[in-house]
């Protein structure tokens, strides 16, 4: 069902702004300040010299971008991992930085602290991937890894992609606490290889990524990835795992372990489409919790692929959403005061180059789709612009990155004639 809704631009045509990723909100708790990253060009190769402005859209203010910092730490699709710190006092956010510090654990990289009020920051030493919603701890991963195995969600260096060790046992996911910046490795990449090992995991390099906290900040889910040759994305394996925040109690809930035909000395991946990665039929990807115990995410299961809902227990339930409706991969998240919402997007169509955003009633089984954008084919994989619809907190708005007008830019989308009329 068609179900158009206002929508609005944020900020100057003439600059270019983005936020990243899905899975988490833009908004402050007032509802008045929108994060963002403020560029000076619509997309660019990233080199570590490349600058962005960190900061928000005052909309009591004419909509004006205001800038806090710059970073050279950040990538087209999720920024500079630039957020809210919501279980602490005030107004403060986090976002990666260059460190300058070769004795770091990750060399050079690191992240700041924030607080908006009184300019105060507050290094830390590690880049965070994801925090915890009661601003407690994050956890840390690797960019340099991430950009040898995964380069769109990666930070560029001089002279890398670097040799990596495939599953190394003294890196991995670490957990970092934000108010001492004490560092714990809770779990290595050589512990992921051995847990339920997979014969094609011997030869292979090991990385994880979408790493999500749920809500209660008690429970951790993230994707493990392996692959032996990280040029081919349609190379890349994937199993959707979940544990506490020390490690412990992890729990497989998906694996898409298959053959490779693509291994083969003669395959060509330039041959590879754009989008055809996101478009696999073994894809395991963007998961996000909904509550404390279920993750929405686009997995194969049971020989076909869909959204899907998984229960995090031994004896969990899965359950496919929207089976004739939600066909293709996108960026989900359900609204955070009624779980009734599912909000997505898809990848460019290949004769239209527009993208499609919608809404999922999962109470009625009904998608509104709520507008279409275009997106130049010129973009590649790591500088395109994805949607990545995030809701505003209370359920009535969401916001979106978009370069249909010709310039990288954030806009606010009305939904409130879908979601709060019912």
């Amino acid at each position: 069902m068609s179900r158009p809704c206002p929508v609005r631009r944020l900020g100057s045509r003439e600059q270019h702004h983005f936020f990243g990723y899905y899975n988490k909100t833009a908004w402050d708790r007032t509802g008045r300040r929108v994060l963002g990253n403020h560029v000076a060009m619509m997309d660019a190769r990233l080199t570590p010299e490349l600058k962005v402005n960190v900061g928000y859209f005052d909309l009591q203010d004419s909509q004006t971008f205001r800038a806090l910092d710059t970073t050279t730490a950040w990538n087209w699709q999720m920024g500079c991992q630039l957020q809210w710190l919501d279980g602490e006092p005030g107004r403060k956010l986090i976002y990666n930085t260059r460190s300058g510090d070769m004795s770091a654990r990750y060399p050079g990289f690191g992240s700041t602290i924030l607080d908006v009020d009184s300019g105060a920051k507050t290094a830390l030493p590690m880049p965070v991937y994801v925090t915890a919603p009661d601003s407690r701890y994050a956890l840390c991963v690797d960019y340099r890894r991430l950009y040898a195995t995964h380069e769109t969600i990666g930070y560029s260096e001089h002279g890398g992609p670097f040799p990596l060790p495939l599953a190394p046992a003294d890196d991995g996911i670490n957990r970092m606490d934000l108010a001492t910046g004490e560092v714990t490795l809770v779990v290595s990449y050589d512990d992921l290889r051995n847990f339920q090992r997979k014969a094609s995991m011997e030869r292979a390099i090991h990385w994880v990524s979408h790493i999500e906290i749920n809500p209660a900040s008690s429970r951790v889910l993230f994707l493990h990835r392996w692959t032996e040759r990280t040029e081919d994305e349609t190379c890349f394996l994937h199993r959707l795992i979940t544990m506490y925040p020390d490690g412990s109690g992890m729990r497989l809930l998906e694996c898409s372990d298959h053959p490779l035909p693509q291994l083969a000395d003669d395959f060509d991946p330039s041959a590879v489409g754009t989008f055809d990665y996101e478009k696999s039929e073994y894809q395991i990807s963007h998961p996000l919790w909904q509550d404390d115990s279920h993750i929405v995410v686009w997995a194969p299961r049971a020989g076909s692929i869909h959204y899907h809902l998984y229960e995090d227990r031994d004896d969990g339930r899965v359950e496919a959403i929207g089976r004739d409706v939600l066909t293709e991969n996108g960026h989900m998240s359900f609204s955070p005061v009624d779980a009734r919402w599912l909000l997505s997007d898809t990848y460019p169509d290949t004769r239209t180059n527009t993208r499609a955003l919608f809404l999922y009633d999962m109470q009625d089984g009904v998608r509104y789709d709520i507008g279409e954008f275009y997106t130049p084919a010129a973009l590649k994989k790591e500088n395109r612009c994805d949607l990545h619809p995030r809701w505003r907190r209370d359920g009535l708005a969401v916001c979106i990155d978009s370069v249909h007008e010709g310039a990288r830019q954030m806009y606010v989308i009305d939904v409130s004639t879908i979601t709060g009329a019912r």
